[in-house]
């Protein structure tokens, strides 16, 4: 509930009533903040150039169409980066289109403008800028301040031969007149792509259906093919879901960033959007670069994978409870390869390059023990298996490989 005073600063997109989305009639695609977004995290390093042209190979590899490599204007480290990814797109022929952040001013178009010029295609601006209420408060802002700064920096940009992506940052706590006046400014500019922002991750599912269907509506009162994009934030932890909720109300193209790293508690989580979007038949990825992808994200960024984060942590293919593992092993007894994946599993770990795991530990049965012996080319003698059962039961955690080998070797198995 909205205290007093909130409720004149932040419209609230997540009370508004829904009807029935529209039929999709254009391929979802996906916008990879990592190397921008992403790095606003206070809790992760930058990573090196070298690293940075490894996860845009890999992006490119999952299939991403665009990436946000960057601010150019913000320092001369940020606009090399930019200019170097950007030529290595180009050098190497890729299908990965890439997008740099800039303010609406016109001398934060001005370093597009130069590596545009460099690498000798267009580099597509998102533009953003703060559009809710509680922002013009803060800010000490007007609607007629930000419209006339979106008009001279859109139109700086197009006369330049950027395209444009029109960001109304906080989007989802913004009135529907501002929203209206400001999209609209920015259409007719010249700007070819809108995008609502969750930036402080306060949507609802509800709420991000609502604010999409309004901005379809004012993009049609233009009359001009512009597309729409969807940018969420975690800090409800609805990220995934009001992302989903946005590509079903109509949204072309949806945000996010690897293992959702971000700003406070991070983006929508690219890995996570690749793997729905498949499964949901968005999309036809081809996933088995996806833990690579995550894995390097990861070592470059000095950001854990938490052990229990889905599909790509070290847990997420990984039992050692008996009855789960006893299923398990049944169907992998039946040879059907979709049945292993899916008797204890909502997402198929072949699909991104994994298998699922057999462990022994407290929680384990003799199924589990013999399997994982067998897996590691040991006769399961009954005795062994009781051996190695009783020291689970015993055990507060897994047994390690090096403890089941060394019962096996005191058990006299060589």
């Amino acid at each position: 509930m909205q205290s007093e005073g909130e409720d004149r600063l932040i419209y609230d997109w997540n009370h508004v009533p829904p009807t029935a989305p529209p039929a999709r009639n254009r391929p979802v695609e996906l916008d990879d903040e990592t190397l921008r977004d992403g790095l606003q995290s206070p809790s992760i390093r930058d990573p090196e150039i070298e690293e940075k042209l490894e996860i845009l190979h890999l992006m490119e590899k999952l299939g991403i169409d665009a990436c946000d490599i960057g601010l150019p204007g913000s320092s001369q480290r940020a606009f090399d980066n930019c200019l170097r990814i950007s030529q290595e797109i180009g050098r190497q022929r890729m299908r990965i289109r890439p997008n740099c952040a800039v303010r609406t001013i016109k001398k934060d178009v001005d370093p597009l403008i130069e590596i545009s010029t460099r690498v000798g295609y267009p580099v597509e601006a998102a533009m953003f800028i703060g559009s809710s209420p509680i922002r013009f408060y803060a800010e000490g802002w007007t609607l007629d301040k930000v419209r006339l700064m979106t008009e001279e920096a859109v139109s700086y940009a197009v006369q330049n031969g950027i395209p444009v992506m029109y960001v109304t940052e906080d989007t989802t706590r913004t009135d529907p007149d501002s929203i209206r006046a400001l999209f609209r400014s920015a259409i007719e500019a010249g700007a070819d792509r809108i995008c609502i922002a969750d930036t402080v991750g306060y949507s609802t599912p509800a709420g991000a259906r609502a604010v999409v269907r309004f901005v379809r509506e004012v993009v049609e009162e233009t009359g001009k093919d512009v597309k729409i994009d969807w940018h969420g934030h975690s800090d409800r932890g609805l990220a995934i879901a009001n992302a989903l909720a946005a590509i079903e109300e109509g949204v072309d193209r949806v945000h996010g960033t690897a293992l959702g790293i971000g700003e406070r508690c991070g983006n929508a989580q690219m890995d996570q959007l690749l793997v729905n979007l498949r499964m949901e038949k968005y999309r036809a990825d081809e996933l088995q670069a996806l833990y690579e992808y995550c894995t390097l994200v990861s070592r470059a960024t000095g950001h854990p994978i938490p052990e229990n984060y889905p599909v790509v942590g070290r847990d997420a293919f990984r039992t050692s409870t008996g009855v789960h593992a006893a299923a398990i092993i049944k169907a992998i007894e039946r040879g059907v390869p979709w049945l292993i994946d899916a008797v204890y599993s909502a997402v198929p770990a072949s699909m991104v390059g994994r298998e699922q795991e057999i462990e022994i530990g407290f929680m384990s049965g003799a199924s589990n023990v013999s399997f994982y012996l067998r897996k590691r080319g040991i006769e399961p003698d009954p005795a062994l298996v009781q051996t190695i059962l009783a020291r689970a039961k015993e055990s507060r955690e897994v047994l390690s490989e090096k403890d089941v080998l060394a019962l096996a070797r005191a058990h006299g198995v060589t």
